[in-house]
């Protein structure tokens, strides 16, 4: 058991080496790589056809020139939803709990998407910093409101999502402290406080994909701006 709420949020180590590596790269091993079989099984049927929805729900309302974007955002996916889900095990550690980690992920792809707006139709990618019919007085204001407004996006992406799962893990920890607190004082009580934790945690489950999936389309939304 953490010594307090918050150690869940430092990477384990053991014998001073960071676990971070491994927490990071084994949940990989989980998605399997298409063999040289016609007939493939049922895990990666399901791993394709989720792929492929993904996918078309992603790319479908952006132009031709966003669909080269299409392998960076799945994989992106996939990484999230794999990180997201190690705070839910035991022992492990969520590395998108970090607000270091989310902004690494955030600002280069947000940073991309302007860059090729600006490259590709500079002329529209600044017309979104000034709304057509704008009065003349208002012009200045308006256009370092917008400014304002496109720099945060990359910090609302990571506190985002960081904060989210923070809270999550919290209210799982702070659960989870009250049953094994209850257990030996209140054992009815103990009992339903442990019904609600594991609904909580199916909950946390759902919060992971959603994040991620969130997060993803937020990016795709920036880019269908700038292309």
């Amino acid at each position: 058991m953490p010594v307090g709420f918050f150690e869940q949020f430092a990477s384990p180590t053991y014998l001073g080496i960071p676990l971070i590596a491994i927490s990071m790269l084994a949940p990989w091993l989980l998605i399997l790589a298409p063999g040289e079989r016609w007939l493939t099984n049922r895990q990666l049927t399901l791993q394709a056809s989720f792929i492929g929805a993904f996918n078309r729900e992603l790319f479908s309302p952006l132009k031709l020139g966003g669909h080269k974007w299409a392998v960076l955002f799945t994989s992106l996916m996939l990484l999230l939803v794999s990180l997201n889900m190690l705070g839910l095990l035991p022992y492990t550690f969520t590395p998108t709990t970090q607000l270091s980690m989310s902004l690494a992920l955030a600002v280069p792809i947000w940073l991309a998407t302007v860059l090729i707006g600006m490259r590709n139709q500079p002329t529209e990618s600044l017309g979104h910093l000034l709304p057509e019919g704008t009065p003349t007085p208002l012009i200045p204001i308006l256009i370092i409101i917008e400014t304002i407004s496109l720099l945060i996006r990359p910090i609302a992406l990571g506190v985002r999502l960081t904060a989210n799962l923070t809270a999550g893990h919290l209210l799982i920890q702070l659960i989870a402290t009250a049953v094994f607190v209850l257990s030996t004082l209140m054992p009815a009580v103990a009992l339903l406080t442990a019904v609600v934790l594991f609904l909580l945690t199916l909950l946390e489950v759902a919060v992971a994909m959603i994040q991620a999936y969130v997060f993803v389309l937020l990016l795709s939304l920036y880019l269908q701006e700038n292309v």
